[in-house]
């Protein structure tokens, strides 16, 4: 690990395969290593390229279960967690062998297409069991615990693809993070353990580049999501945001309590897109994760007066040093109020 002067903090790492620590084989042949970590359905994926000058280095095997930290010298390592291995190659010159891994098995069972419905269930107990038919623990936001879903349909869906669609309609994130099955609220910022995530600040000096931009608010004025009202056989939609021009979401919901919730849903999503930053670290924050809300504090208006939410990140750590490239969206404060029309069906 003797990439760096002693005299300066370095970059640590300890990696561990299926619980064997692999320091003695990795540090002489390590050459770099990236971790992404994304908000969206994707798997947490972790890049590992070694040295096989000598050509006396196995290829791992797929499946095998890798467990990171990572740090500086003056600080200590920050468990990152573990990542199954499902991508593994070897190339050169200069010969090295390469290997992904993810948070979660995104080629297995995750992936696989079922049918099956929920009614009536709470949003806890709807993660609760797909979390249980893939040995995961489930780890739901509090104010989903007691959200009754009248009725959903899981027809020819993967499990990932229906926790995805789940998310979308109630602003949450679904992602699996070292065996846990998390379900939470964007606006939330929870950790695996459900802890509140801390608030960072990061000054101009932190960061070698940056890039902000913002589009125009008139994009769209508000959301508007349909619903059946059984009893007078009218069509019913309700609207978040104000009128103009206004996004029309395409499902039909069952009833009024799922089209809001869409509704308000989308119309976070385009507000807190409405500002984006990029910023590349120099001296990296291994702590910093996603959903964790960032702060600018010497940077010029707008910038400063923006609570920033942090999207995706990957840490890097190859002979340069250890940095950290954040992508974050503006996190909107404002909550979302609805109207209420009905259009009758010929």
């Amino acid at each position: 690990m003797s990439l760096f002067s002693p005299a300066y903090p370095r970059p640590i790492w300890r990696i561990s395969l299926d619980g064997r620590d692999l320091a003695d084989l990795i540090n002489p042949r390590f050459m770099s290593l990236s971790l992404t970590e994304t908000r969206d359905d994707q798997a947490d994926q972790l890049s590992l390229n070694l040295s096989d000058h000598d050509g006396l280095l196995e290829i791992p095997p797929r499946g095998a279960v890798i467990r990171l930290a990572m740090g500086w010298s003056t600080t200590g390592l920050v468990d990152k967690g573990s990542f199954t291995v499902d991508e593994t190659g070897h190339r050169g010159a200069p010969d090295m062998v390469s290997l992904r891994a993810r948070s979660a098995d995104m080629t297995g069972p995750l992936r696989t297409r079922t049918e099956r419905s929920f009614h009536g269930k709470t949003i806890r107990q709807v993660v609760n069991e797909v979390a249980l038919a893939h040995g995961l623990t489930a780890v739901v936001g509090q104010e989903f615990a007691n959200k009754v879903i009248k009725h959903i349909d899981q027809t020819n869906e993967s499990d990932a693809a229906f926790l995805k669609r789940v998310g979308k309609r109630y602003d949450a994130v679904a992602t699996i993070k070292d065996g846990k099955l998390l379900f939470m609220p964007v606006r939330g910022a929870k950790t695996a353990s459900g802890q509140d995530m801390p608030v960072w600040e990061v000054l101009r000096r932190d960061g070698d580049q940056h890039e902000f931009l913002t589009t125009g608010r008139d994009a769209y004025t508000g959301v508007k999501a349909f619903w059946m009202d059984p009893r007078k056989q009218v069509r019913r939609s309700v609207m978040v945001g104000v009128t103009g021009n206004v996004k029309h979401l395409r499902d039909t919901y069952a009833n009024e309590v799922d089209a809001l919730a869409a509704a308000q849903s989308e119309w976070q999503r385009i507000r807190r897109g409405l500002s984006t930053m990029r910023f590349v670290m120099a001296a990296g924050i291994p702590q910093l994760s996603v959903q964790h809300k960032i702060l600018f504090p010497d940077m010029k208006s707008p910038i400063n007066e923006i609570e920033w939410l942090i999207r995706e990140l990957t840490h890097s750590v190859d002979e340069s040093g250890l940095t950290t490239n954040l992508d974050l969206e503006m996190f909107d404060k404002e909550d979302a109020s609805a109207e209420d029309d009905a259009i009758e069906l010929e």
